[in-house]
């Protein structure tokens, strides 16, 4: 591994742990070289799934993209970083394990719906209102409906 700071190929490892909930490696370095730390991160290389979006056009899986999705919806709720990289663990190892070389953006979505309804629901209304194009208040409703209608411990329960 190349140093990023003086480009010395010459490295001790420090550190190895698990991260991303067992998805990856995080190793702490030390270059021989110039003395300077660094992390790496190891991750199993997986053939990228295809994404075929709603115009039809492919790209592959981005991992950064549905992140940030995520972060829009829970701005100001009370979910971790930490609570935001496992729902996009989970949805990643869902698309690796079952949809193989191509899915539909569709289906992603409703993964990650799924997947943010266990987590928050007002996160969840939120990413859902985009996702959906919601286009006015009777497609909240809508959406809100089958929620409404559990009991509201059996909500809680699955928290």
């Amino acid at each position: 591994m190349k140093c990023p700071y003086c480009l010395a190929d010459n490295d001790r490892v420090l550190d190895s742990r698990a991260s991303q909930d067992g998805f990856a490696i995080r190793r702490r370095r030390e270059c021989l070289g110039c003395k300077r730390r660094y992390t790496t991160y190891e991750r199993i290389e997986a053939t990228t799934v295809k994404i075929i979006k709603k115009d039809g056009s492919r790209e592959p899986f981005d991992r950064t993209k549905i992140k940030r999705g995520l972060e829009k919806a829970c701005w100001k709720r009370p979910v971790s970083d930490g609570q935001i990289e496992a729902v996009v663990a989970a949805v990643e190892s869902e698309l690796d394990a079952n949809f193989e070389p191509e899915v539909e953006s569709r289906l992603v979505g409703e993964i990650l719906m799924r997947q943010l309804r266990q987590l928050d629901e007002v996160a969840y209304v939120r990413f859902a209102s985009v996702y959906r194009q919601f286009k006015d208040v009777r497609d909240f409703v809508e959406e809100l409906r089958p929620m409404l209608a559990e009991p509201r411990a059996e909500r809680i329960a699955d928290e």
